[in-house]
């Protein structure tokens, strides 16, 4: 079989009498390295082992799906998918969305609130004996206390809900191989509590053997009472999820026991990151869905991702927290390896959808001297200027580009992703040679239609509590466009994104914007009221009301009749 087994006829066809290793997920199946649970499930399967995927399990009924495959081997992993359940489930208004891109057809309902933990409480119930292990943007973004909007309170780790054994954060490749190769070799799950980029909930005597290192938080008790610890405690922990090396294991009380986060694991190589790209996907949802399309796969199946993480440092992104801030490439020759398995593909009429990232131009970036690197605590490589040390050069962007024009069965290669302007602009132009050649091919070669930025708003003050550049930084994007636009004859759109309701942002300030774009002759498509999500910046300042680099007082816009006032602003033509 191409795909991972999914049920217990296909295990037949395999001659499995039982997997070693079985994967919930919140998300339909799709064999694609954009997808995590599959990439997990090929990065085990390339190992030896034999994996299997429960695809978006019925949790209402009498659990069959948690108990068709039985009991595997080694362990259960559980996995929310690709987005937090919770915003994948409500809008900024906290209004039930009616359509869930990760399934079938587009329905909802497919899976829980709060999956990672539903699910692994039902595994706990049928499997008491079977270590389970939860990983995901969910559970990566939830590994401590955090702000949860939907409930409007602070909630403790979802280790503390769900009794899962381990919480695997961030890309988790390299963990999972290490958690499967130890239980394999007979080591119990309490004994793999050193494994770098977990996390567990230990007893509240434990750690006996901490050291000095140690970084001990406030309590989810003392959170729950004070505002300001909790953005004490963030602080801390944005700051050690941001430390290219030397991050200290994080010890967090919580609810009679103690939450630990080991540092992370050392950042994945480029021969890492192109054996994880390069594993036998087939690119293909599974055949169970035939003939019902899945929107987040029809969206990038004919995408390649050619980077990981991100150094901007937005505050209201998670990125750069469970990806990390900084860039991991793959090789060009593993780019193009896996264009020539699309150009395969039964329907590609040789348009390539994007060719991008977390953002699409910090491909290849790094710092020009990488010890500084190791020993820098800044949030952002760009906020609130470009570092000296950072390469931003576009020429191996620019190579990766010409090698995809040359390839004879790719009409065009789209930029679908946004990019980050400042990284070839300053206000008085292009910052050096490489990036004015990158601005001229993109909109020669690579766009379109229409190309995505996001300047997200107008205002300094909002712009410096988002952690983003200046606005006359847009203006100056904007004319350049539209000389290159007039002078090739492009008829190209810049389609910019915004926000509303953003901490530190007043409803004058939406008034502002909206003079300031009727200036610019612009009427705004992709606008997005603010949605506090776990782990970000905005949302700790959302939830506190100071900003916990600065400790100083932030104004928040909270009520829901407020945040629709903001929000209207963008389409109002004339005030």
């Amino acid at each position: 079989m191409p795909f991972l087994p999914t049920s217990v006829r296909e295990l037949k066809i395999l001659g499995w009498e039982r997997p070693d290793i079985i994967l919930f997920s919140g998300d339909a199946y799709v064999d694609h390295p954009s997808f995590g649970t599959a990439v997990i499930g090929r990065a085990l399967e390339a190992e030896g082992y034999r994996v299997a995927i429960v695809p978006q399990p019925n949790w209402r009924d009498d659990r069959r799906d948690f108990k068709k495959l039985g009991q595997p081997r080694l362990f259960f992993g559980v996995t929310s998918g690709g987005m937090d359940s919770m915003v994948n489930h409500y809008t900024a208004n906290k209004r039930l969305r009616s359509n869930d891109a990760y399934t079938p057809g587009g329905k909802a309902g497919f899976r829980p609130d709060y999956a990672t933990t539903v699910y692994t409480q039902i595994l706990r119930e049928l499997f008491p004996g079977t270590p389970v292990i939860i990983g995901g943007i969910e559970a990566s973004l939830r590994r401590l206390t955090h702000y949860d909007y939907w409930r409007d309170r602070l909630l403790p780790s979802v280790l503390v809900e769900s009794k899962a054994d381990l919480l695997v954060y961030g890309m988790g490749e390299a963990p999972v191989r290490e958690i499967a190769r130890r239980l394999a070799n007979g080591e119990p799950v309490l004994q793999l509590r050193n494994i770098p980029q977990t996390a567990y909930l230990a007893a509240s005597e434990y750690p006996a053997e901490g050291n000095a290192s140690d970084c001990i938080l406030h309590s989810f008790e003392e959170c729950m009472k004070s505002k300001r610890k909790f953005a004490e405690n963030f602080a801390v922990i944005e700051q050690e999820a941001n430390k290219k090396e030397g991050a200290r294991r994080l010890i967090e009380p919580s609810g009679g026991g103690k939450v630990v986060v080991n540092p992370p694991g050392a950042m994945m190589t480029e021969k890492e990151i192109d054996a994880s790209f390069d594993l036998p996907y087939t690119r293909l949802p599974h055949p169970r869905y035939r003939g019902k399309p899945i929107p987040a796969y029809e969206m990038i199946k004919h995408s390649v991702m050619i980077h990981r993480g991100c150094f901007g440092g937005c505050s209201f992104c998670t990125i750069a927290a469970h990806q990390g801030r900084f860039i991991v490439s793959r090789s060009e020759q593993s780019i193009l390896r896996e264009v020539e398995r699309i150009t395969q593909m039964d329907g590609f009429k040789g348009y390539l959808s994007d060719v991008g990232g977390p953002s699409a131009n910090m491909y290849g970036m790094k710092g020009k001297e990488e010890t500084l690197c190791v020993q820098c605590r800044r949030h952002s490589c760009i906020f609130p200027r470009i570092c000296k040390n950072l390469h931003t050069g576009h020429s191996r962007l620019l190579n990766l580009y010409g090698a995809l024009r040359k390839c004879k069965a790719i009409k065009k290669a789209f930029i679908g992703s946004g990019i980050r302007y400042d990284l070839f602009l300053d206000e008085k132009g292009f910052s050096d040679a490489s990036g004015e050649e990158y601005f001229r091919d993109l909109l020669r070669h690579h766009v379109s239609g229409r190309l995505k930025v996001a300047p997200e708003h107008t205002e300094q003050h909002v712009l410096q509590v988002m952690r983003k550049p200046s606005f006359a930084l847009f203006e100056k994007l904007k004319e350049l466009f539209d000389t290159q636009n007039r002078k090739e004859a492009l008829r190209l759109q810049l389609v910019p994104y915004f926000i509303s309701s953003h901490p530190g942002c007043t409803e004058n300030d939406m008034r502002q914007l909206a003079r300031k774009l009727q200036r610019l002759s612009m009427h705004p498509e992709q606008v997005q009221d603010f949605t506090p999500t776990p782990m970000t910046h905005a949302s700790a300042i959302f939830y506190a009301g100071i900003d916990p680099c600065t400790m100083q007082k932030v104004y928040v816009p909270r009520a829901k009749t407020e945040k629709l006032r903001q929000k209207e602003w963008f389409f109002r033509r004339r005030e």
